[in-house]
C-alpha cells in the first residue's frame, strides 16, 4: 500500500488551487447576477405612435442629406395646408440654414436628428448628448427655437439614449408607418405603404431627400384626411403630461 504524503509545497499548491477555484467561483456567480440584473432592467421604450383619442397622425420627414427636394416638399404642404414635422441633423443643417429658416417659416416644426447622425448607442452618454445639444444649438439659432423633439439615426436606440433624451426634457420619437421611400418605390405603392398601415395617433416616416416623395405626397395627404384623419405636428399629437410607452411603443398619459 502506498502512502500518500503530503509536503508543504503540495499543501501550499492545494491551498492555491483551491483559492483559484473560489476566485473562478465567485466570478462566474457574480457574472451570472449581473446577467440576470441586465436582463431584468426595463426596456425603455421611444414613442412609435400616441393613443390619440381622436383621429389624428402626423406627417415626418428626416433630412439628413441633400435637399433638392425640399422647396417642392414644402410647396405641397402649404397647398393643402398641412404642417409636417422635419427631424434635421446637424450637419445638414450647416450646409443649407436658408431651408431650416424655410421649414420654419412655413409653419412646420424642426426636431433633431442628432448632430453627425451617428449610432447613437455605440456613444458614451456624454457624447449622446454632446451629439443632441449641438444640433439643438444649431437648430436654435437660426429659427429662435430649440427643437423638443428627438429621432434616432437609424432609428437605433438602447436604454441609455431614450433616458439621456428624456433627462435633457425631450421626448425620443420614432414612428409606426414607414413609407419605405428610400427604397425607391414607385409613387403609387409608396402611398399604398403609408395608407394600408396609417391608425389612430399613428407617425409616419418620410424623407426629404428620397426621390419619389414629391410625387406620392399629394396622394398620401389625400389618403389620409379620406379616412377621416386630421394631420397634425408630432408636437401637437403628444399629450401633455406624465407619460409611459407600452412595449409596441404606443404613448398613454400616466393616470395618476
Amino acid at each position: 500500500m502506498k502512502l500518500l504524503i503530503l509536503t508543504k509545497r503540495s499543501l501550499a499548491s492545494i491551498a492555491f488551487c483551491a483559492l483559484i477555484g473560489a476566485a473562478a467561483a465567485t466570478m462566474a456567480i457574480t457574472s451570472t447576477v449581473k446577467a440576470v440584473q441586465t436582463a431584468a432592467e426595463p426596456k425603455e421604450v421611444p414613442v412609435y405612435r400616441v393613443e390619440a383619442g381622436k383621429k389624428q397622425v402626423a406627417i415626418s420627414f428626416d433630412a439628413a442629406w441633400g435637399d433638392e427636394e425640399t422647396p417642392q416638399l414644402l410647396e405641397i404642404l402649404d397647398k393643402y395646408e398641412v404642417k409636417a414635422t422635419f427631424f434635421l441633423v446637424g450637419d445638414w443643417v450647416d450646409n443649407y440654414p436658408e431651408d431650416v429658416k424655410e421649414i420654419a417659416a412655413h409653419g412646420n416644426d424642426i426636431g433633431n436628428h442628432s448632430d453627425t447622425h451617428p449610432h447613437m448607442p455605440q456613444l458614451s452618454g456624454d457624447k449622446m448628448t454632446a451629439e443632441i445639444q449641438q444640433c439643438n444649438e444649431k437648430i436654435e439659432a437660426l429659427t429662435g427655437h430649440a427643437p423638443t423633439l428627438f429621432r434616432a439615426p437609424y432609428g437605433d436606440y438602447d436604454n441609455s439614449l431614450v433616458r439621456t433624451v428624456k433627462g435633457l426634457g425631450m421626448y425620443c420619437v420614432q414612428w409606426d408607418v414607414d413609407s419605405l421611400d428610400w427604397k425607391d418605390p414607385s409613387p403609387e405603392q409608396l402611398t399604398q405603404n403609408v395608407l394600408k398601415k396609417v391608425t389612430d395617433g399613428s407617425i409616419v416616416l418620410m424623407h426629404n431627400g428620397a426621390k419619389n416623395t414629391p410625387a406620392a405626397l399629394p396622394s398620401i395627404i389625400e389618403g389620409i384626411k379620406d379616412k377621416g384623419y386630421e394631420i397634425v405636428l408630432i408636437k401637437d399629437l403628444i399629450p401633455e403630461g406624465e407619460y409611459y410607452t407600452d412595449v409596441q411603443g404606443e404613448m398613454h398619459l400616466s393616470k395618476g
